[in-house]
């Protein structure tokens, strides 16, 4: 069987994976940009113990494997507990953490990176502080954090591959399940690999121009 036949007689299997993959995207995707970017600006503008709570929680995020947050939500937390959950919200939760530290991070950095004299020359010209935070402080952030997020996405839609690990009918579990019942993985998985290919090479192609022409160094000053 050819990679087109097999998509063509196993389509609605594909199709059902990919919604699954595509709402564990929404969900991780809007709360990480949401809360990430409040988590960001609040920790930038807090008191510092506020702001080491975010650096500690992004940091312990980056050093655990996700994998192993996953499992330990999944199976330990659910017998400490004695409560079964549903694998979707599980993923849904640990992958939405990881992106909610991950973006407030990042966000955190520029906030606090934000380059002062910008501020100065804005009160210098009679900017009240809403226009500096709308004409200056936003249009700049955005400019340099819109790359990096879009990377961070893509990453957390690899990430969802995890998902399968317990049981989430998302696109790569269906890919196995199929495999196992006609055993083609050449095809199978160069189908799945163009995928991720045709959504993700546009996006970080998108994300190396926006920040190639719209970024630049804050600690060139």
């Amino acid at each position: 069987m050819t990679v087109l036949n097999i998509l063509i007689t196993y389509h609605m299997a594909f199709l059902q994976g990919l919604r699954v993959t595509m709402e564990l995207c929404l969900v991780i995707w809007t709360t990480g940009i949401i809360l990430g970017i409040t988590l960001g600006v609040v920790g930038a503008n807090a008191p510092h113990s506020w702001g080491r709570f975010t650096r500690a929680m992004s940091f312990a995020f980056s050093a655990i494997p996700t994998l192993v947050v996953l499992f330990w939500l999944h199976y330990p937390a659910q017998a400490v507990f004695n409560v079964v959950i549903d694998p979707f919200y599980t993923a849904s939760l640990t992958l939405s953490l990881v992106n909610i530290f991950g973006v407030g991070e990042m966000v955190r950095q520029a906030v606090r990176d934000f380059p002062r004299q910008y501020i100065i020359a804005g009160r210098v010209c009679g900017l009240s502080s809403r226009d500096l935070v709308t004409h200056i402080q936003l249009p700049i952030l955005f400019r340099q954090l819109i790359p990096g997020l879009m990377v961070q996405q893509v990453g957390m839609l690899h990430a969802t591959l995890f998902a399968s690990l317990i049981s989430v009918e998302e696109i790569f579990r269906v890919s196995q399940r199929i495999n196992s019942t006609i055993y083609r993985p050449v095809e199978i998985y160069t189908a799945l690999a163009f995928f991720f290919l045709a959504v993700c090479l546009p996006i970080n192609l998108a994300a190396a121009y926006l920040k190639r022409r719209y970024t630049r160094d804050f600690s060139e000053r």
